[in-house]
């Protein structure tokens, strides 16, 4: 037991290094996913003909299919029409794209929570629709977003992993090169598990003051 415990302390510095290229890779991806989601949502909620009706079948597809699945269309597959990514640009395309589809569908749960009186308000003060929902719907649908946001990026982070299937050296990528040459899978793959789990419940936390903070008082997500 004290020799397991020795040896995980001694490969937290490799693990860690690792890490890093988890949290670039998540973060980075996290916020491509929020940025295509707030601007396909307007698009999605408020248009009509056949936009709404391709962002709705992207939504589907990257929702309907396995991320890894996804992982190795965009790497292996279409270098065969000549487009052609390295391992992390190419992982964190495969989970920009996958986590724009969930963050689409929170930010629209979202906005339907929002009181049918803020449009009508809004309307009345002669904004129009691009501006009502850049400087009225969007920060309050944000707000109401952010635990389902939260449980986004903490998901991120640990799909992350996926993306070692293709060369990205991460955290788990760096567990297996530990394994490879230490032969001590146990102990590697618990470490690297706890690493997972402390950054996680570390972002949960902080995350969950800043939904404290940011909470719009007196109002509930679903009220209407």
């Amino acid at each position: 037991m004290v020799d397991s415990l020795v040896f995980i302390a001694s490969i937290l510095p490799r693990l860690l290094e690792g890490l890093l290229t988890t949290l670039y890779l998540g973060s980075l991806s996290f916020l491509m996913g929020l940025m295509l989601a707030i601007i396909m949502t307007p698009l999605r909620s408020f248009m009509k003909g056949i936009i709404p009706l391709i962002i709705r079948g992207y939504i589907e597809i990257f929702r309907g299919t396995p991320l890894l699945v996804q992982i190795f269309i965009i790497y292996f597959g279409l270098p065969s029409i000549g487009m052609k990514f390295d391992p992390l640009t190419a992982g964190m395309l495969a989970l920009g794209l996958n986590s724009a589809a969930y963050q689409a569908e929170i930010l629209r749960s979202s906005i339907k929570s929002i009181p049918e009186s803020q449009f009508l308000s809004a309307e009345s003060l002669g904004m129009s629709s691009p501006q009502i929902y850049k400087y009225v719907i969007l920060p309050q649908a944000l707000r109401v977003a952010i635990p389902a946001l939260v449980n986004e990026f903490v998901t991120i982070i640990k799909e992350s992993s996926l993306v070692s299937v293709i060369g990205v050296v991460e955290l788990t990528r760096k567990g297996e090169y530990i394994v490879a040459f230490t032969f001590r899978a146990l102990e590697t793959y618990l470490a690297v598990a706890l690493v997972y789990f402390i950054v996680c419940t570390a972002f949960s936390q902080i995350l969950r003051l800043i939904e404290k903070r940011t909470k719009i008082p007196g109002f509930e997500a679903g009220m209407r």
